[in-house]
């Protein structure tokens, strides 16, 4: 009688469960089982066959549990754990830009990094996470946390138009992200990437740069592409082209694309990322949550792209929950083509596993439970009362509780790379009390940072604008004229023989000016256009003004006053974010249209503008003024700014001391 052969030893031999193997013949056994030596899947199969062939130091009983591949979130930026709840409910671009950007500025660092990546790091695997696409600064210590908790991850380094907390420039930023790439190129767990934000924050030079960077390394590129509707009108306005075009004409589909978000894509978008192998990385949450809107999954998956699927930040979402995003993405599917037969629970939890490897360009190491792949692998109970009772009609059932019923607290053992990271329900890899005391303090100086920022239009807006206080003070005088008039003054101001012009202009300009309750400050958004010799609008210019209290003293008998302007900046968001932002307790319009001149007047510039106030009808007015840095200087310019309204026929007596707005007021009341 022949000698049976003796079991191959393996490490770990995990039978009896439900297994998935997402592999591309949807094969399941059950009962089932699946063999570990070192960090690989040795094979799957039936639990008998392989009970009979192996030899297991570690044998698990996964009775009542599905045995899958571990979870794949395509898309986040895991140290935002650490601004989870910071402020939600808000517009994109107000709470990235007012929000999020302030904060990161001011308390970002390795050590911010690193404690957020570690705290992601125990919710990822508590959901069943074995591989996730990160996106953010420090990428190092973003690396070193996850290799230390034991998971997988692609790692991409963060590149900006403008200064970031890890770079005061880009080329610094490409310069740390080809260094991390090259140390970190051949690690078992991370695989470094570079990752230019957005079109919007970046530049054609960043973007080629980065594809060029990708492409040398063979590493991926991850990048925030259409998340919303304002950001292809941009496009559009300023490159007479959509996102797609626009990223591959600079060359960007060089390097393995991880495209987040693709919300607003057509179906020649959709082929164009199909072409260049391009992965996709829906994230429903996130887009419901900031009304970025819903993305054309469905299509997407019938022109045959890869889309993964990610849970954005957990300041976006706000959650790294990996099953919430599966079932979100196969109910909005159906909600958003009135079809519930497109994307099924099978597709959904292929998107997760197998789908998603291919997207974030690792097929070939996770994604199915293969031999000869990483042992990636999750244990998932579907006995409580949630997914009770269970049905075996149908194959695809199990695919169905597992989308449609379990949650991320069904997930009970966690493995990475042969290693085991959780074991029911323990954590072995991450110290979460710990971790949270830390969260906890750093809340407190946040809460602290911000509360104190909140009291100061000023301290608010120089959080979104980048910049520092400037003041500025003006001396200057208004003198209300009939209509009629104003030609005599635009005759005195060219025949005087000591007034010499030196240019002129003409504008229209629309402010609209913000007031805030317990605050002396007004803030100021003006846009203004350049009226041409033809009359036509040349070009538009946006500024802020953040003016401070109306008059610090009066000249010349009451005739010339002294006013400040704390800051001055070029306005680089729209109105309604300004008004989102800084929350006025009302607003006034003022819209104008103002010839100006500036003139030398005895050795000394000042500006003279004629102004017929349309919006309220206040009628027309002469102003003058002129910048002031000294209170000697000040009394000097207002002695000959009254001379000067004598010389244009106009009465000093006259002048008036209060604002458009304050004179709007005024004649209301």
């Amino acid at each position: 009688m022949p000698q049976q052969p003796s079991p191959t030893p393996v490490d770990v031999l995990i039978t009896n469960g439900i297994v998935l193997t997402m592999d591309p013949d949807w094969r399941q056994y059950e009962p089932g089982a699946v063999a570990i030596q070192g960090d690989r899947i040795v094979a799957v199969g039936p639990a008998a066959e392989l009970q009979a062939r192996y030899q297991a130091r570690e044998v698990v009983d996964a009775t009542g549990k599905v045995v899958m591949p571990g979870l794949i979130n395509a898309h986040t930026h895991v140290p935002m754990t650490l601004l989870r709840g910071l402020a939600d409910d808000l517009r994109l671009d107000v709470w990235l830009l007012g929000y999020m950007m302030p904060v990161e500025r001011e308390f970002v660092s390795p050590e911010f990094v690193h404690l957020g990546t570690s705290l992601a790091a125990a919710e990822l695997i508590r959901s069943g996470v074995t591989t996730f696409v990160d996106m953010y600064y420090y990428e190092e210590e973003v690396a070193k946390a996850a290799a230390a908790a034991g998971l997988r991850a692609i790692a991409a380094q963060t590149i900006l138009k403008f200064p970031a907390p890890d770079a005061k420039s880009y080329e610094e930023a490409l310069e740390y992200a080809e260094d991390f790439i090259r140390r970190w190129k051949d690690h078992p767990l991370i695989i470094p990437a570079v990752a230019p934000h957005a079109p919007y924050t970046t530049t054609p030079d960043i973007l080629r740069a980065s594809a060029q960077l990708a492409a040398r390394y063979d590493v991926p590129l991850h990048i925030h592409l259409s998340e919303t509707a304002l950001e292809v009108e941009n496009m559009r306005r300023e490159h007479n082209m959509p996102v797609i075009p626009y990223v591959k004409k600079q060359g960007l589909f060089e390097a393995k694309v991880i495209a987040a978000h693709c919300v607003h894509i057509d179906e020649g978008e959709m082929y164009t990322l199909k072409h260049h192998h391009a992965g996709v990385a829906h994230n429903p949450s996130s887009n419901l949550k900031l009304a970025s809107g819903i993305a054309p999954v469905a299509r997407m998956l019938q022109v045959g792209l890869n889309v993964g699927i990610g849970t954005d930040g957990p300041a976006s979402n706000n959650d790294l929950d990996m099953f919430e995003e599966v079932r979100l993405t196969a109910l909005l599917a159906k909600g958003a083509t009135g079809d519930p037969t497109v994307v099924p629970a099978t597709t959904a939890l292929l998107m997760a596993t197998r789908m998603g490897a291919q997207a974030i360009h690792a097929a070939h190491l996770v994604g199915s439970l293969e031999p000869g792949k990483r042992a990636d692998l999750i244990l998932v109970d579907i006995t409580p009362l949630h997914n009770a009772p269970r049905f075996r009609r149908d194959p695809n059932g199990v695919y169905a509780q597992l989308v449609y019923a379990a949650k991320s607290t069904d997930v009970t053992d966690v493995m990475v790379n042969g290693r085991w990271l959780m074991r029911q329900r323990r954590l072995l890899t991450v110290q979460e009390d710990e971790l949270l005391a830390q969260a906890a303090e750093l809340a407190r100086r946040i809460d602290a940072f911000l509360i104190q920022r909140e009291q100061s239009v000023l301290s608010k807006l120089i959080a979104i604008e980048q910049a520092t206080e400037e003041e500025s003070y003006e001396v200057q005088a208004k003198v209300a004229i009939p209509t009629p008039q104003a030609e005599e003054v635009v005759r005195r101001l060219h025949t005087h023989p000591d007034i010499d012009i030196l240019y002129s202009r003409h504008y229209r300009e629309y402010d609209t000016y913000f007031f805030f309750a317990d605050d002396g400050d007004a803030l100021r958004y003006r846009e203004d256009e350049f009226i041409g010799p033809e009359g036509r609008v040349e070009r538009v210019r946006y500024r802020l003004t953040l003016i401070g209290p109306s008059h610090e003293r009066a000249f010349e008998g009451g005739a010339v006053l002294l006013s400040r302007s704390r800051y001055l900046a070029r306005a680089t968001h729209s109105l309604r974010f300004y008004r989102e932002y800084f929350k006025p307790q009302r607003e006034m319009e003022v819209v104008k249209d103002r010839r100006r001149w500036k003139i030398r007047y005895r050795d000394t510039e000042f500006f003279v503008n004629l102004d017929q106030v349309e919006t309220p009808s206040l009628g027309t007015f002469v102003e003058i003024k002129s910048r002031t840095w000294s209170l000697r200087d000040a009394e000097r310019k207002a002695a000959l700014i009254r001379h000067l309204l004598e010389e244009l026929g106009l009465d000093p007596e006259a002048a008036v001391s209060r604002e458009y707005p304050e004179l709007a007021a005024g004649r209301r009341g």
